[in-house]
């Protein structure tokens, strides 16, 4: 398994010194939430997507991904009935899905829960139609999508894995897969997360983890314990990105990030 940092943990940081600060803590990848590059980074120039990378090459370190797609630019919406909103918002998707394959990521996460309220059925369905139109996108570019099922009441569509996969087998596109997320799938599920990963992994349909507590910080830094989960990916066989994003950073961002990621390296280093 690969330890990435979701960057906006310490966003306060030029993406040079995230990078450097990343690395030195051992991260291999920074999930990158395109917000923090401002809210233009989906139409980001060439220029910039070279230094990007070379700051990571420089570092050693990769962007294992994109997550938080749509918090900017402001009013978007994939269930939204007003079609110049529904469009700009596709659009920006799949220019996402450009951006994150030419920064060397290897999939995007969709969690965004403002931008895919529901409130009818219509709304669920022009949902369905961008997420197929952003797996489209993702399939071309050799990328993967991620749909990431969100616990109530911040997201009121889509939030268990259970919905996520028949979302995902209804869209039908391989590069459309779903994800978990330790803190949502804690308060959604009727099992526990390990024993959902022990379901889900098999199926094919699971492509990343992000692991945070139910107190909204890091792994380690709550009630939450992680070994079984842990456990539970590695009896899975699963070797892709884990990502540390919690919400509240304390004492700050850096010292979150130092303490995250030493928790989890403890846990990966333990026969468990």
């Amino acid at each position: 398994m690969k330890l990435s940092l979701c960057n906006e943990v310490i966003r306060e940081l030029s993406f040079e010194r995230q990078c450097v600060l990343a690395a030195s803590l051992g991260y291999r990848g920074l999930e990158v939430a395109p917000f923090t590059l401002g809210d233009d980074a989906w139409q980001m120039p060439a220029a910039k997507r070279s230094e990007i990378r070379r700051a990571c090459s420089d570092a050693g370190i990769e962007v294992s991904g994109l997550h938080w797609l749509l918090a900017a630019p402001t009013g978007l919406s994939i269930t939204t009935a007003d079609k110049v909103v529904w469009q700009r918002s596709v659009d920006v998707l799949c220019h996402l899905v450009d951006l994150c394959a030419e920064l060397g990521g290897a999939y995007l996460v969709h969690g965004s829960p403002a931008q895919r309220r529901v409130t009818d059925t219509d709304d669920g369905k022009r949902a369905e139609e961008a997420w197929a139109k952003a797996a489209e996108a993702s399939q071309k570019a050799g990328v993967v999508y991620c749909l990431e099922p969100l616990a109530r009441p911040d997201c009121n569509f889509v939030n268990t894995l259970a919905e996520g996969a028949a979302v995902a087998r209804r869209i039908a596109n391989p590069a459309f897969r779903i994800m978990v997320d330790t803190l949502a799938s804690s308060l959604e599920e009727k099992e526990p997360v390990a024993d959902a990963i022990r379901r889900w992994m098999p199926t094919g349909l699971m492509a990343h983890v992000q692991f945070n507590d139910r107190n909204k910080r890091g792994p380690g830094q709550g009630d939450d314990r992680f070994a079984s989960v842990v456990g539970a990916l590695r009896e899975t066989g699963y070797t892709g990105w884990v990502a540390m994003e919690p919400f509240i950073y304390e004492p700050d961002g850096p010292t979150c990030a130092a303490r995250m990621i030493g928790y989890v390296q403890g846990l990966l280093e333990q026969d468990v």
